[in-house]
């Protein structure tokens, strides 16, 4: 027996999926998250997992892990104390970054608050020319000397970011001063832009490097630790932990470079989703991943999902590469309130794990959408999680029932009103990725995982215009199933901006060359055999003068000529489609160039079921129809015992030990030969 295991930990729950390489079976659970230390629910997921195996840890092969450590410890301020050392007149850059307002019309928007005073930043007499060129010595006896007068204060920090000006183009200084650093703290986590992002642009450089500096302790701490723990309990092999851009790191990798891990969980449910899609017979998705917390989306075209090279995250430039995921606070435990004009709101503060909706019991009084799905009788009134998770819906109604007196609604009026807010919020958070950015959400079909994604997708896709939406086999664990169908993956760039001329094509050659060579050691380093390693060549292209760039791929190498001609046209349309325009008049350049070095591993394929089905009671069930104004009684089916290709008219509750699937009136519901529940819209 070979198994393959996949732990996607969120804010709610933490989701186990594992994987029998030889029968290809597929379990998966799910078991509370402990935000205390989320390592203990990752250990209780493992162990429960190979005890339904009945076998040990030594059989595992593959362990891959989902983790929201790096971007929690950034969201709640309680990341490490650190240092900046920066060229000399730069001191203030993180303060000023690009003196833009948060939200120009908001008098009262406050920007994010620095990782640390400018007491502790430390200037550094050095200077390099835009080339690379060194305009003015770095003098190493300042820089000890430097160190020495700020001893105390350096030794009470727990790390060190070293950013300098055009260090992307010459990173000796940088280096230097790393290795004065490493040798007079001894211990202190250090990190240097020209390793986390050689790329142009100093104040982006500079917020991602202290990014870095401030989380790197505390996700060095964990997933050491948690590297530590699983192997005192027999998976003893490499552990891997997924990184913003779909792709898996080892442990020590992300220990250094955690600022790659911001969308760690995410990115693999797009990767899931994207590959059961596609086996379904559908390329062009938009994903929708709802937990506990927030609802995920991405966009996908032609398979593959869109990527970014930044993002802001609470209100923190991070430049990485990364999927392109829209993220809102809308989950099932997200709290309903009134804000002060008595308008009634949703999240994005959240119940989370604990104490968790109402009607977990632990004490919360304040409804969330969960609370509403039970009054409305979406959500099984009784347990959860097929039974295994007892609830009390009597909390539910006392605490939508609280917010509707409050608002003048009955309760079913104010639980039908938290859902109808939520889906806008979700809403308007799939038009970010798709409509302001030239797609139409109608083109594309929706599928909807997470524990409440199907939840809310009927009606989600009804809004938007969506006709088709898809709930894969395991929803509720698509993050965790994801991380088993996602290969090793790092990038790789350079900064040379190099306009479309008759030098292009050299000099384009001679960049990817050099980045080649990096990911050759970075191949070496993972011993991966080079029919494991593909390489995909990218660039950043813009009209000279503008301040941001369109990525596009790079093919045809051998053929410099068709290269340019292409990477033209191919820059051409991707600005029509986003702007509306394009300047046949203006010069193109290529401002970055990039690799992505993809090592293939071995991803699962699920088994397909069979057509026959075991037989289901018939069960019904009041539910909440905002169509009829009034309850009515539905059918609730158990989703094994649908038969495959079956046609199934909604209203009609669909449950699963993972999540429920709710089928509007005018929807139809089946499930294709993959196992696929289709909702299909008339």
């Amino acid at each position: 027996m070979a198994l393959r295991l996949g732990i996607d930990t969120g804010g709610t729950f933490t989701d186990v999926a594992l994987f029998d390489t030889g029968s290809g079976e597929l379990k998966v659970l799910k078991t509370p998250s402990t935000p205390s230390d989320p390592g203990n629910a990752v250990l209780t997921g493992a162990e429960s997992a190979l005890q339904r195996y009945a076998t040990a840890g030594e059989t595992v092969e593959y362990f891959a892990h989902g983790t929201t450590v790096a971007t929690n410890t950034l969201l709640e301020g309680k990341g490490a104390k650190i240092a900046i050392f920066v060229t000399e007149g730069f001191r203030d850059l993180l303060e000023l970054g690009r003196q833009r307002r948060p939200k120009l019309y908001d008098l009262y928007a406050q920007k994010p608050e620095l990782l640390t005073g400018r007491d502790l930043i430390f200037e550094v007499g050095e200077r390099l020319k835009y080339d690379g060129t060194v305009m003015q010595e770095l003098d190493e006896a300042a820089v000890t000397q430097l160190v020495e007068d700020n001893r105390a204060a350096l030794e009470g920090v727990d790390a060190i970011a070293v950013c300098f000006l055009y260090s992307f183009e010459n990173s000796a200084h940088e280096k230097a001063v790393g290795e004065i650093l490493a040798r007079a703290l001894l211990g202190k986590f250090i990190t240097l832009s020209s390793d986390v992002l050689p790329q142009f642009r100093e104040f982006e450089r500079l917020s991602t490097t202290a990014v870095n500096a401030y989380i790197g302790p505390i996700m060095q701490g964990y997933l050491g630790s948690l590297r530590r723990r699983l192997g005192e309990r027999g998976l003893s092999g490499a552990p891997k932990v997924t990184q913003s851009n779909g792709g898996v790191i080892s442990f020590q990798t992300a220990e250094q470079m955690p600022v790659r891990t911001v969308l760690s969980g995410p990115s693999t449910g797009v990767v899931g989703a994207a590959e059961v899609a596609r086996n379904s017979g559908f390329e062009h998705v938009i994903t929708l991943d709802v937990g506990g917390t927030s609802s995920d989306i991405a966009l996908v075209n032609d398979g593959t999902p869109t990527s970014s090279n930044g993002m802001e995250l609470d209100g923190r430039p991070i430049q990485a590469p990364m999927l392109d995921i829209s993220t809102v606070g809308a989950g099932g435990g997200s709290i309903a309130w009134i804000d002060d004009g008595g308008l009634l709101k949703v999240g994005p503060e959240s119940a989370g794990a604990y104490p968790g909706p109402a009607c977990y019991g632990n004490g919360n009084m304040r409804p969330t959408v969960t609370d509403a799905n039970v009054v409305l009788g979406i959500l099984n009134n009784d347990a959860l999680l097929a039974g295994a998770m007892p609830i009390d819906a009597s909390l539910s109604f006392a605490a939508v029932k609280s917010l509707g007196d409050q608002l003048g609604l009955s309760t079913e009026e104010t639980a039908q009103g938290i859902i109808s807010v939520v889906t806008a919020n979700m809403a308007k958070a799939i038009r970010v990725i798709s409509v302001q950015k030239g797609y139409d959400p109608s083109d594309y079909a929706l599928v909807a995982f997470g524990g409440a994604g199907p939840l809310h997708s009927g009606r989600l896709a009804r809004e938007l215009r969506m006709s088709t939406t898809l709930v894969p086999q395991s929803p509720g664990a698509m993050s965790a199933i994801g991380m088993l169908m996602t290969d090793l993956k790092s990038d790789f760039i350079a900064t040379a901006r190099t306009p479309l001329d008759a030098d292009a094509g050299a000099k384009t050659l001679r960049v990817f060359e050099t980045l080649a060579a990096e990911a050759a050691a970075w191949q070496s380093a993972e011993a991966l055999p080079d029919e494991r390693v593909v390489l995909k060549h990218f660039a950043d292209v813009r009209y000279r003068g503008q301040n941001y760039e369109i990525t596009v791929g790079v093919d045809h190498l051998e053929d410099t000529e068709r290269l340019l001609a292409d990477l033209q046209t191919d820059f051409e349309a991707r600005h029509r489609e986003l702007y509306g325009y394009i300047n046949a008049d203006s010069i193109i350049e290529i401002v970055n160039f990039r690799i992505q070095a993809v090592g293939t591993v071995d991803t699962i394929e699920v088994s397909q079921r069979s057509a026959a089905r075991a037989a289901g009671a018939s069960v019904t069930r009041q539910v909440y129809i905002s169509e009829y104004g009034a309850r009515a009684e539905v059918p609730v089916l158990e989703r094994t015992s649908i038969p495959t290709g079956e046609s199934i008219a909604g209203p009609v509750v669909i449950e699963q030990y993972d999540t429920t699937s709710f089928v509007l009136p005018g929807q139809t519901a089946h499930i294709d030969a993959s196992d696929m529940l289709i909702i299909a819209d008339d």
